[in-house]
């Protein structure tokens, strides 16, 4: 459009609902030092009302109509949705384009210390309070230097939450939440003319912002950690747990969907390795997980990590967790097969849902300025081999790229 904002229709009769995803350029990875924290603080207070909605009418509104909506906040954006009977699209889009064009005007102090409060309540209850709820935090500062926009925590520092003003908001939302830092998509149940009638009525009047501002900080880092760097934390957990935590190629490299597949050789479904060795024929682990996470910002990170069962100490569980990522040097081609076939039908499954296609199209235009992206992905995973998973698997997974993250139960004092 006109002031920047791009959209993407995607039409699907099949269910009479339609879903609107707004994806915003902005996430943890854009705060400054001294006012992290702020993306999800903000992605809170876009729900506090409007110039034209009161608070909390949003949900009211969207539930009413039969709807579902929600909005998370990650590393690298922050997305808004909202799926609705197909004759209440135009609802959703009054909605949205209301708080992104009319929302200063609705900001209060008052509402900003509700959800200041609302946000410290919610880092104590998921990371404070919870049995290695705050893993995140150690493992990213470990991954990443403290010049690296992915250092610290998308939740953020209590001390920043607190100290954050109605000033400080106000220039957030300037600065990030204009129309040409958004996707809009519309997926589902349609007439493109009037979607598109829509959305320049409802969108069309608000202004461009300024070009966002350059990362913060260092967002470059190797490509591997070069070292393995260690934390040991006795907390209030039940059993032990060590987290493996290693840089791998970003979203955007060509090699993540290999990254992708070695993931899930290790850690997809029950006969994935981990999960075979540690848990079944070991049976020194209650649980066992890989996940490489699709960060964009220099580089991303995969995750491999085992909670012990009663009796097992820490070394054992971080010599068999290594053993298995050491040993996809020799990866076969069965166990390959079985990874892209799982990862492909997950990719499939979200193609299915008109909200998780919304979700995906506003990601790759954000991301790639290429929505179309989506109708290649599965291509893209058939055609990582053997061959790539093994040098995968000698790049990235050696000790030279290892962060060691391990909770033990804390010890009692006589």
């Amino acid at each position: 459009m006109d002031n920047g904002l791009r959209v993407n229709l995607s039409l699907d009769r099949t269910v009479p609902v339609v879903s609107v995803n707004l994806w915003y350029g902005v996430g943890s990875r854009n705060e400054r030092p001294g006012r992290t924290g702020f993306a999800h603080l903000f992605e809170h207070m876009m729900f506090q009302g409007s110039a034209h909605v009161p608070k909390n009418r949003h949900f009211e509104l969207i539930e009413r109509a039969g709807g579902s909506l929600n909005a998370t906040t990650w590393f690298d954006r922050t997305n808004y949705f909202e799926t609705v009977p197909s004759h209440h699209l135009e609802l959703a889009l009054w909605l949205e384009s209301d708080r992104l064009g009319w929302m200063l005007p609705a900001m209060t102090a008052e509402k900003l210390e509700n959800q200041r409060d609302v946000v410290l309540n919610e880092k104590r209850q998921r990371y404070e309070n919870q049995p290695y709820g705050d893993w995140d935090e150690h493992m990213q500062a470990m991954l990443f230097p403290p010049s690296h926009p992915y250092h610290h925590t998308v939740i953020g520092a209590t001390e920043d939450i607190e100290a954050a003003t109605l000033e400080d908001v106000a220039e957030f939302f300037e600065t990030f939440y204009v129309p040409n830092n958004a996707v809009l998509t519309l997926c589902g149940d349609f007439d493109r003319e009037h979607a598109l009638d829509a959305v320049r009525r409802w969108f069309g009047d608000i202004p461009p912002g300024a070009p966002p501002p350059p990362l913060p900080g260092e967002p470059d880092v190797d490509p591997v950690l070069g070292e393995e760097v260690r934390r040991r934390l006795e907390a209030d957990v039940p059993l032990p747990r060590v987290i493996l935590g290693m840089r791998v190629p970003p979203f955007t490299d060509e090699r993540f969907h290999t990254a992708e597949v070695a993931g899930a050789v290790l850690g997809t479904g029950r006969a994935s390795r981990l999960y075979r060795r540690l848990v079944r024929e070991q049976r020194i682990a209650k649980d066992a997980v890989a996940y490489v996470f699709p960060l964009v910002t220099g580089a991303s990170m995969m995750l491999v990590w085992a909670t012990g069962v009663k009796g097992v100490d820490e070394e054992t569980l971080e010599a068999a967790l290594a053993a298995e990522l050491e040993a996809l040097a020799d990866v076969g081609a069965d166990e390959v097969e079985r990874a892209v076939t799982l990862t492909v039908a997950r990719v499939v499954r979200s193609l299915e849902q008109a909200g998780e296609r919304a979700d995906l199209l506003s990601m790759y235009d954000t991301i790639f300025d290429d929505p179309a992206r989506v109708n290649v992905e599965i291509e893209r995973l058939h055609a990582v081999s053997v061959d790539d998973v093994r040098a995968f698997a000698e790049a990235f997974l050696g000790r030279d790229n290892r962060a060691v993250l391990t909770y033990v139960p804390r010890t009692e004092e006589p």
